[in-house]
């Protein structure tokens, strides 16, 4: 069993990595195999809707070595966590252009696969980032992961994350609580449980 963990800092060595950092730890206590994917400072654009994912098998239509190499990794992992740090009250721009592009291209890359929003800020406007980026697992079926109190670390550099004993006690608890689920889903499979079969789709427009 893997973990994908993705910074959506364009830090490397930040806040949000020193969060995603003390799940991975815990993970790893667990016997859970992780991987910490670095969004990093590259320029990275957004969806624009072309539709072109639906042509090239599942990938997306800007091969900018971040999008598409995210969905093959992916599809080799079994459950997920999204961190981001806080930019007026939202998640950063660029976690919301890459999962806008990597949603819509392989979707069925993360479809019923547990997923988990982690937000870092020096104060403020956490719970409206994690609000965002669980969206994200309800549209792609994903079992949403959640822990002792919102997935959350507050402080301004690394250090000051350290001496949130809370927010990182939130993290291992969530972390604990991924695992868990892991456990049960490969168990579930152990039995014959499969995933549900999803009915033919509808989509309705409300403007006749």
């Amino acid at each position: 069993m893997k973990v994908l963990l993705v910074n959506g800092s364009s830090k490397s060595a930040g806040c949000t990595f020193t969060a995603l950092s003390e799940v991975e730890k815990t993970l790893n206590e667990e016997g859970i195999e992780t991987e910490i994917f670095q969004l990093g400072p590259r320029p990275v654009r957004d969806c624009v809707a072309c539709g072109k994912c639906a042509e090239l098998d599942n990938q997306c239509v800007f091969d900018d070595d971040m999008v598409n190499e995210l969905i093959a990794k992916a599809a080799l992992s079994d459950g997920f966590v999204f961190g981001t740090p806080v930019y007026y009250a939202h998640p950063s721009g660029r976690i919301l252009s890459v999962l806008d592009r990597a949603f819509y291209a392989g979707g069925a890359a993360f479809a019923h696969k547990p997923g988990a929003a982690v937000a870092s800020a020096r104060r403020a406007g956490t719970t409206a980032s994690t609000d965002v980026l669980n969206k994200y697992f309800t549209i792609a079926q994903m079992p949403v992961v959640s822990s002792t109190y919102w997935n959350m670390v507050h402080g301004n550099t690394p250090e000051e994350v350290r001496k949130d004993e809370e927010g990182l006690q939130t993290m291992r608890n969530l972390a604990h609580n991924m695992a868990w689920l892991l456990k049960c889903i490969d168990a579930g499979k152990a039995t014959g449980i499969t995933r549900p079969e999803n009915e033919k789709r509808y989509r309705t427009n409300f403007i006749r």
